[in-house]
């Protein structure tokens, strides 16, 4: 089920296809982030530019496009999420660390190099 519905008059949730569970109640998601193994790296472009690289997430659980776009606005600046890798234009190592922990990722799962 996509949405929840009303049948007969009793409300029916989402039910997660992965534990069972309601979706109100699904822990899936956050047992991902604690799971994944996320490295994050500089990398020279073109022109010598610094480039932030974030890899190790797992697209089919977390939502890579918006979570570079929430990065890109808390951070002021452009990025893009393709092939299962975040892309922030500019040196944001540190800052992507804080964000991450912040979001429920755990800090020993986040590899700064």
């Amino acid at each position: 089920m996509h949405v929840s519905e009303i049948i007969a008059g009793i409300f029916v949730a989402e039910v997660c296809p992965v534990c069972g569970l309601p979706k109100d109640l699904c822990v899936c998601e956050e047992l991902e982030k604690q799971q994944s193994r996320i490295v994050v790296r500089l990398e020279m472009r073109r022109f010598r530019k610094p480039t932030t690289v974030l890899e190790g997430m797992d697209p089919k659980h977390i939502d890579l496009s918006q979570l570079a776009s929430n990065m890109k606005r808390k951070f002021a600046c452009g990025g893009t999420a393709k092939d299962g890798v975040i892309l922030l234009q500019g040196d944001h190592r540190d800052e992507v660390k804080d964000y991450l922990e912040g979001q429920g990722f755990g800090a020993d799962s986040i590899e700064v190099q």
